[in-house]
């Protein structure tokens, strides 16, 4: 499992930046199309043909759909808002995205259990792979207004985008600033595949496990849905947020999930704001790729989360590992400036 896991990882690793010069190069719709036309084939490989090749196939279908999808949805959305002349409404429009979402995978994982004991495996396998084809026709059906570059060109070369890109960041200390602080942000926000163990660690049942993990997940929904509003109080929130899920996990008891839930609805809130803020200050031209940079560097911190906490293991428990991963958010929060 954990080289089937690795391969996942690896594959969206190697592929985040090229795929976001493709997003630019090329069209960010169609990727948005290929994206789940990739997770059809790794359902249907996992449900047809289940074993080791199979499912390593699977995830690399998967890691390359994920790739493909990171950097030029934030791009596309951004694209048409500006198109639009609302892009101050993109953090507003990018939350309520994430909110649909995570109440999505909240009612698949409700269908799942019933699912599987009328139909068992295949069922949801066939399920499975059956829905990522409506999104593709859903993200085929989206709108796309490409801008033509000073040349006229309607799709710079490959070799212009990734120019582009880096002379951005190179040379524009607030674009450096804001993808730094979103890669931050959100690749600390990684610990949460950690929750289980802490509920575990507070006293919590199997069965509770699983309810005090719904209820981070409801915090992260408001912070979604909260997403694009008092983007001037986001240093204290930051501030507040570390200490929040400090005193969660120093409680070491099941009510410690509340102020947990309330921590992660403003990382959500933060993430949003700090992808507004990147998507504000980078050029059409190459902003699926400077966002997929983002994701790159992201997958960084998050790697760096897996390790920190798998070595730091041998030594501290759970709740005092969720105490040092909250101390970044406290700095953060005091060190931040526009």
């Amino acid at each position: 499992m954990s080289s089937l896991l690795a391969i996942w990882s690896i594959t969206s690793f190697v592929l985040e930046i090229p795929s976001g010069v493709w997003a630019d190069v090329v069209s960010r719709r169609k990727l948005m199309a290929y994206s789940p036309l990739l997770m059809t084939a790794c359902y249907a490989l996992w449900t047809f043909a289940p074993g080791y090749p199979a499912f390593a196939a699977g995830f690399v279908c998967w890691g390359a759909a994920s790739a493909l999808r990171s950097g030029a949805w934030e791009a596309l959305v951004y694209q048409e808002l500006a198109h639009l002349k609302a892009e101050h409404d993109y953090a507003r429009v990018i939350g309520r995205a994430e909110v649909a979402s995570t109440m999505a995978i909240m009612l698949a994982s409700a269908l799942a259990a019933p699912a599987l004991t009328v139909g068992g495996y295949p069922l949801l396998g066939i399920a499975s792979l059956a829905m990522p084809l409506v999104t593709a026709v859903i993200g085929w059906s989206l709108p796309e207004s490409r801008r033509i570059d000073e040349d006229g060109e309607e799709e710079p070369s490959v070799r212009r985008v990734i120019t582009a890109g880096l002379r951005q960041v190179r040379h524009s200390r607030k674009v450096r600033q804001a993808l730094i602080l979103l890669v931050l942000v959100y690749g600390l926000t990684g610990i949460d595949e950690y929750l289980a163990l802490l509920a575990d660690e507070s006293g919590a049942s199997a069965a509770d496990v699983a309810l005090l993990i719904g209820v981070v997940t409801a915090g992260e929904a408001v912070g979604g849905w909260l997403a694009g509003r008092g983007l001037r109080w986001e240093r204290p929130l930051l501030v507040l947020a570390g200490l929040l899920l400090a005193l969660g996990a120093i409680l070491q008891h099941p009510i410690g999930f509340v102020p947990i839930a309330g921590a992660f609805a403003i990382f959500r809130w933060a993430v949003t704001a700090a992808d507004a803020r990147l998507q504000e200050r980078i050029e059409d031209t190459a902003r699926a790729t400077v966002t997929s940079l983002s994701g790159f560097g992201t997958e960084v911190v998050v790697l760096s989360i897996y390790a920190g906490y798998g070595l730091g293991s041998h030594w501290l428990s759970s709740w005092q590992l969720f105490v040092v991963a909250a101390v970044p958010y406290v700095i953060l929060g005091l060190a931040r400036r526009s």
